[in-house]
């Protein structure tokens, strides 16, 4: 199908269920993109902080986005991850991923290297210009270590270079001068990466969310976004508090042991196992697990929010 312009609604990014040997497993894959097409999600998200992408091989991930572009049928939107370091690499990835299926590409800025901002303009003009699909941005300085400036970001999409944005900085003062600016920019989409403030950034008129804990209640999700869109403020505010809880699964794990990364992605996972979407919840090395009392706190989380013992078609 073609990328709808702007992307909207909620579009989780997908977890990569792994095997034991670590390899992709790909019927649990299968099950959790079921689990989410049920769910009522408007578009999916591959190969991103939530995906494990910066674990996978690029084997794994080209399969990961075949398996679901050939699963789904153009059913929905699938947007992919080209992420990397540096452009050449990142041009690679573009190629493959489109190659497999993918309708559109997400792009961070150059990392590791200390980059200008005339280098990541020149960045993202050379992906858009090689890719065959819509290019949508990717801000997430706690990774890159660069904060996408808005008014680069709006430039480059009066340029027709990119088409939207996933904002994950944390910033709503930052947020809200993207949705204002992109006001002059019909067809460009501003969603927001934070699932404590989706309320609050869709009520600053972003066009959409992604989520990593739509993995594990997709309908909530897909509830508060109708809320919002209906005014339900009342509604909404209730649904985020909810959600705002079950969050907090992402801090069970000990900091003293293992970090923020592992513990957020190892909670997304326990959970799905214990909902019986995926056959295990291990994460990619060098990741450190989940204790068994760490994984009983998440299932307190499941039950607390209503979705441990439920049918995972709960709507």
């Amino acid at each position: 199908m073609t990328l709808p312009a702007p992307l909207t609604g909620v579009v989780p990014p997908v977890c990569t269920p792994l095997t034991p040997e670590r390899e992709v497993d790909v019927p649990s894959l299968l099950r959790l993109v079921d689990f989410l097409v049920e769910a009522g999600v408007h578009g999916l998200f591959l190969l991103g902080s939530t995906s494990e992408a910066a674990f996978l091989t690029d084997a794994q991930r080209r399969q990961v986005v075949a398996a679901v572009t050939a699963h789904l049928g153009g059913q929905l939107p699938v947007i992919a991850g080209a992420i990397d370091m540096t452009t050449p690499r990142v041009l690679e990835h573009v190629a493959a991923v489109t190659g497999a299926g993918a309708e559109a590409v997400v792009v961070t800025a150059p990392f590791y290297t200390r980059t200008h901002p005339a280098e990541i303009v020149h960045h993202f003009r050379r992906i858009a210009a090689a890719s065959p699909v819509p290019v949508i941005a990717y801000d997430i300085p706690v990774a890159v270590h660069t904060k996408l400036p808005a008014d680069l970001v709006l430039g480059l999409a009066g340029d027709g270079v990119l088409a939207g944005i996933k904002d994950s900085s944390g910033d709503l003062a930052a947020f809200r001068e993207l949705v204002t600016g992109s006001r002059a920019h019909p067809g460009f989409g501003v969603l927001t990466g934070s699932e404590q403030i989706t309320d609050a950034a869709l009520a600053l008129g972003a066009d959409g969310a992604v989520p990593g804990l739509a993995n594990v209640d997709p309908h909530g999700y897909v509830r508060l976004y109708r809320q919002c869109r209906a005014d339900d403020l009342e509604g909404a505010r209730t649904e985020q508090e909810r959600l705002c809880a079950l969050f907090g699964m992402v801090g069970v794990g000990d900091p003293a042991r293992m970090g923020g990364s592992s513990a957020a992605l190892g909670a997304f996972k326990a959970a799905l196992h214990l909902r019986g979407v995926i056959d295990c919840p291990v994460t990619a090395e060098p990741q450190i697990p989940l204790s068994g009392e760490e994984v009983e706190r998440i299932a307190k989380h499941l039950a607390t929010a209503g979705l441990l013992g439920q049918d995972t078609n709960r709507n």
